[in-house]
């Protein structure tokens, strides 16, 4: 049964690897995961928006960033600390502030995974 839908650049070496470690992790398949690079046709937004920031659907609230991550994370047992934790309202602003410094890093990391 799908908890979460979570939209991802299949086209990021970085975002590939790990979405890949994510599904591993998500031994009871709680997660659908939507590559939007190849512009599927289930993406509920602009494709430009989905690929600018991780996006992820939770009991049909569209979440994006650390929101996106934490919602992620609480689908799967082991990181369910870490995302009920993540979004809490006290720590959304830190985790937000970490995702937002991942992104401007991103071009970056995203050549060493190439």
């Amino acid at each position: 049964m799908t908890h979460v839908t979570v939209f991802f650049d299949g086209s990021c070496p970085l975002c590939r690897r790990e979405i890949a470690m994510m599904r591993r992790l998500d031994r009871r398949r709680a997660i659908a995961f939507v590559d939007v690079a190849n512009g599927d046709a289930s993406c509920p937004i602009d494709r430009a928006e989905l690929l600018a920031r991780f996006h992820a659907l939770e009991k049909g609230t569209l979440l994006s960033g650390a929101r996106a991550f934490a919602a992620m994370w609480r689908a799967i047992p082991l990181l369910r600390p870490l995302g009920l934790i993540a979004d809490l309202p006290v720590f959304r602003p830190l985790f937000e502030a970490g995702y937002r410094v991942f992104l401007r890093l991103r071009p970056r990391l995203q050549r060493l995974f190439a």
